[in-house]
């Protein structure tokens, strides 16, 4: 009796769904029928030789424990980056921590801020401050626009210079091509800007995170607030 088109009928309505659901709830399958795995030839995806299913499964491994090791790799390197970037922030604290001369500080805080974080420029306006510090660089002339900017900020601006005011604070100032400005906030109050630039265009973006920029704001502040008027702090 011929039974192969009854089978075959039989057949074109299994999927392959089926049959992987049927192994996988059969897992004695291939213990019954191990002559199988040895006999199954599957392409190698680095050529085109044959290979048998335990040896492409050993590939798979070995390329799963690959990305696995890269993973890991990235991980390091990112804890490497983290410690370093604390190490520098930690010393820029130091800095604003241990200057006793109140008038000296803003330019040892620009320098250790330029030093550590590798920023090619950066200048600091401060006002309201006490009539010791007015013939200070950093106690020039900031307009009411400027001020205004400021006091509008809640987070560091980072992008593009097209034409701020603050931009020619900075030394070269033709040749800055993105910038950070920092705002500096003491007691609910704006006092400060601290403005940094480079003329790499994708230094500062405007998607950067302002993470950082946020604590070196508020290291900032809370180093330069004694310089203010005793007014101005009320």
């Amino acid at each position: 009796m011929n039974t192969t088109g009854p089978i075959q009928g039989a057949l074109q309505g299994i999927t392959e769904n089926d049959i992987a659901q049927y192994l996988g709830n059969n897992a004695g399958f291939f213990e019954r029928h191990a002559e199988l795995l040895a006999s199954v030839q599957l392409t190698s995806p680095h050529g085109q030789r044959a290979v048998s299913l335990q040896e492409r499964q050993m590939e798979m491994l070995r390329e799963r424990i690959k990305g696995l090791e890269h993973k890991i790799m990235e991980m390091v390197r990112n804890s490497q980056d983290n410690v370093a970037l604390f190490d520098r922030l930690h010393r820029y604290t130091r800095t604003a921590l241990h200057n006793g001369e109140a008038s000296a500080l803003p330019a040892a805080l620009l320098a250790s801020l330029q030093h550590e974080f590798l920023i090619p420029m950066a200048a600091l306006r401060l006002w309201g401050l006490g009539p010791e510090h007015e013939s200070q660089p950093y106690a020039q002339t900031v307009s009411a626009d400027v001020q205004s900017f400021v006091g509008s900020l809640t987070l560091p601006y980072c992008g593009a210079n097209t034409g701020f005011e603050a931009a020619g604070w900075l030394e070269d100032a033709a040749t800055v091509s993105s910038l950070a400005m920092v705002p500096l906030h003491h007691g609910g109050q704006s006092f400060g800007l601290l403005v940094l630039g480079s003329p790499d265009a994708t230094r500062y973006s405007a998607n950067m995170g302002t993470d950082l920029l946020v604590r070196i704001g508020e290291i900032t502040a809370a180093a330069l607030a004694r310089l203010r008027a005793a007014d101005a702090s009320r």
